[in-house]
């Protein structure tokens, strides 16, 4: 009657069910390599367009505006993740920013190819977009900078030392379009300008755009935090002290009388459980 034997209770049994014969398992089935392969690559795009768009991007130095910091050919990684939670950029930082007036008008473009621009894309390449720059942020909302002749460069009045300065150059210039100038930056811009100080078109020779030199935070795409290519350049951009030798460090921003609370507070806790462990 076929091979399935039928119960008391009219139910169908696979065969060896109830017959004292062990059941046997069929073997699990396992998809190939290669038919395994284009879901892996998929996957892996997807995970790589995810880090570039909201954690880390590679940017590839195009120009000897930041020598001696940053050499031409020079792949560095971009902190994306952390404006996300609604830091911005502090002074003393390397940070890619998109082009905020056209400032790169005039200058070389390169012509990538469909594959590089693919690769481009998704963050495995470094990107090709030809609209983006990076300088170090030297000013941000409320800050006076101020060059006169030669330098030293001011800060809200005090001297910067900047030993990042590329080698023979001047911290200013003296020169009619960017050598002499005083401004205030406004509250959501940032001051801008190169570490090759005679060979960078920052924001001192774009004043006269619609921001007037400045940029807008909301075009920074993020701090450039280690250079990871080539090898033998591999190296961290950590914010240099000479902000903080300069006085503007963010617990000098508190003032005195803030400095004063958050060192009292540590100091009541720590008497208070003096007096418990007295049993006072």
């Amino acid at each position: 009657m076929g091979n399935s034997a039928v119960g008391a209770d009219g139910g169908a049994r696979a065969d060896g069910e109830g017959s004292g014969e062990p059941r046997r398992s069929r073997p699990a089935r396992h998809r190939s390599f290669w038919k395994e392969l284009p879901i892996l690559v998929v996957v892996a795009l997807v995970l790589a367009l995810l880090i570039k768009t909201f954690l880390v991007q590679a940017f590839s130095i195009p120009s000897e505006s930041m020598q001696n910091t940053l050499q031409p050919g020079d792949r560095v990684l971009v902190d994306k993740l952390t404006p996300w939670f609604g830091s911005e950029p502090e002074r003393g930082e390397v940070v890619v920013f998109h082009d905020p007036d056209n400032w790169l008008a005039g200058e070389p473009t390169s012509h990538p190819n469909a594959v590089q621009k693919a690769l481009s894309f998704i963050g495995v390449l470094p990107s090709a977009d030809e609209h983006d720059l990076i300088k170090r942020v030297i000013g941000v909302g409320g800050d006076t900078v101020e060059c006169k002749g030669s330098g030293p460069l001011l800060l809200n009045g005090k001297p910067l030392a900047e030993p990042y300065v590329f080698p023979g150059n001047t911290p200013c210039t003296d020169d009619t379009r960017g050598g002499r100038f005083k401004v205030t930056v406004p509250a959501g811009k940032l001051w801008m300008m190169g570490d090759h100080r005679q060979d960078s078109e920052d924001s001192r020779y774009h004043q006269a755009d619609k921001n007037h030199g400045f940029v807008p935070v909301d075009q920074a795409v993020g701090r450039a935090f280690v250079i990871a290519w080539p090898l033998s350049r591999w190296a961290t951009l950590p914010v240099p002290d000479a902000f903080d030798r300069a006085g503007i460090n963010t617990a000098a921003a508190l003032g005195p009388d803030a400095l004063a609370l958050v060192g009292a507070v540590p100091a009541a806790l720590w008497r208070r459980r003096r007096e418990v462990a007295r049993g006072v």
